[in-house]
């Protein structure tokens, strides 16, 4: 009895797929390469943060007339950290200056959105991911930084084969078509770096990432480039926790009342920040679209309820009425633009959080909190019903359907999806996804020890499942060609060749291998 049980332990282990006999079989000296092995195989991979995080630059020229005297005080000193360190901003009193000068000009002529006169601004150190940080200092690990530790762990090396892509917090990225003239200088060095970095790495293409606003940006760069350029370049688009045209019901909130928990600026209030924020193109990029929320009260008062098709009336009943033309003349034009990228598309969301769906200002009073918030699904941010949107066009369009996954993370967080701990991992399970796939597939070293490959034959076992199911020889689950493909291989490796016997067992079933007697 004691000598059977190692027998039928060889065999019982033999029925494993192969990536398992390789795993638990092989020596040591035969392991399957790790990303660590040789960083050259992996593709560079590109990040694009949430709203908060990308820094801001500016620079006051004499064209510059400040509000108050000491807000002029950097004029003509060249450039110097506007949205960069909050600790600054409390320690030189410059919240109201910040605000002044972050502050864009809508330019009905343009049709676009422009800075102050005077104040000229820029996004430094594009293409590392020391480029964007928090601006929250109880919260150091957001804005990527738990994925960047995970990446680098696994041979990721900034500027090397991983590169940040930061962007202009203010400004929302273009459909096709759409005038930007931020975007369009963005854009084109994004498409410098992508082509840049394939060409260091051997014509390897690219894996882009964003989270939250940094998903539509990475969206929208994809959907503005060539179809022959996405072809060539882009392996991968991730969209984690994306704010995308579909909307959410809570950028009504930072509307009405200021952006709370977004901005995270020193002696400030939500209300003080209120019309900075408003003067941003993206205070209105993500509103709720109607053809998704359809006509179901976002904002309740005693006087009128508003729902998603009312967004004109509400913007003037909260004293946003210059927000009306720029909301009719590019938010609308993008929530009707439900083009597919056409790329390799994985959508990866959090669920199972209380997400808002409707404010109350009863009284309404809109300088004041609401006096009731109506929960739904989401990810605290992102409303369920949008998310599931955006999957449903994504799977409807031909070109986009078979390369298209959505992931919904219960209970994880708009925010938490990239900073706790198992949901960065499920999030890093996906990008390495395919690559561990290749890998596999391509690893062919035997393991030169006496090794016995028993299989069952001679039964109906599918080699295609669709349009309609056809069938071949094999064991019921393993097809035969399979079988002698191992066996092939087996037999060409010198080492292997003499240490090797394949037996085939006609008419037993996968799963009656070691029943029938």
């Amino acid at each position: 009895m004691a000598t059977i049980i190692p027998v039928l332990l060889r065999l019982l282990l033999l029925l494993l797929p192969l990536p398992l006999i390789r795993d638990h079989l092989w020596a040591p000296s035969h392991r399957r390469p790790t990303p660590q092995d040789d960083a050259g195989e992996l593709h560079p991979i590109f990040l694009v943060p949430g709203v908060t995080c990308s820094n801001v630059e500016a620079r006051l020229t004499e064209a510059y007339r400040p509000s108050a005297a000491h807000c002029g005080a950097m004029k003509g000193k060249g450039w110097f950290g506007l949205w960069e360190n909050n600790t600054e901003l409390q320690a030189h009193d410059y919240a109201e200056c910040f605000q002044e000068q972050m502050a864009l000009v809508y330019d009905p002529a343009a049709n676009e959105y422009r800075n102050l006169p005077g104040v000229d601004t820029r996004v430094p150190n594009f293409g590392s991911v020391r480029s964007f940080g928090s601006k929250d200092v109880f919260n150091p690990e957001w804005c990527l930084a738990s994925l960047i530790g995970a990446l680098e762990e696994m041979g990721y090396r900034d500027g090397d084969n991983m590169y940040g892509v930061p962007y202009d917090i203010r400004y929302a990225p273009p459909i096709p078509g759409q005038a930007s003239q931020v975007y369009s200088r963005h854009f084109r060095e994004f498409m410098e770096l992508v082509e840049t970095a394939s060409e260091k790495h051997h014509n390897k293409r690219a894996i882009i990432l964003g989270h939250s606003l940094g998903g539509m940006v990475a969206l929208e760069f994809v959907r503005n480039t060539p179809s022959a350029w996405r072809d060539k370049y882009i392996e991968h688009l991730f969209l984690v926790a994306p704010t995308l045209s579909t909307g959410f019901v809570r950028t009504v909130r930072n509307l009405v009342s200021g952006p709370k928990d977004l901005l995270h600026v020193a002696n400030t209030t939500a209300l003080s920040l209120r019309p900075m924020w408003r003067s941003f193109e993206t205070s209105i990029v993500n509103v709720p679209s109607p053809g998704v929320f359809g006509h179901e009260p976002i904002v309740v008062t005693k006087r009128r309820n508003y729902s998603a098709y009312d967004l004109e009336d509400l913007l003037a009943a909260i004293g946003f009425s210059d927000g009306i033309e720029p909301f009719r003349r590019r938010t609308v034009a993008r929530m009707n633009y439900i083009e597919a990228p056409m790329v390799p598309l994985t959508c990866i969301n959090a669920v199972g959080k209380r997400t808002p769906r409707q404010f109350v200002y009863w009284d309404g009073n809109f300088d004041d909190e609401p006096t009731e918030i109506v929960y739904g699904d989401g990810d605290d941010s992102i409303n369920l019903v949008s998310m599931l949107a955006f999957d449903e066009e994504m799977r409807r369009q031909p070109g986009q359907k078979g390369r298209f996954k959505s992931i919904k993370l219960n209970n994880a967080s708009h925010g938490s999806i990239l900073t706790d701990e198992w949901a960065l991992r499920r999030v890093m399970q996906e990008i390495f996804l395919k690559r561990r796939m290749v890998a596999r597939m391509n690893y062919l070293e035997a393991p030169i020890v006496p090794l016995t490959y028993i299989n069952k034959v001679g039964k109906r076992t599918p080699r295609q499942l669709a349009p309609e199911r056809v069938y071949g020889d094999g064991d019921g689950i393993v097809n035969l060609v399979t079988m002698l493909a191992f066996d092939e291989e087996m037999c060409r490796q010198p080492g292997q060749k003499g240490q090797f016997k394949s037996i085939k067992i006609e008419n037993a079933t996968h799963m009656r291998i070691l029943m029938d007697e």
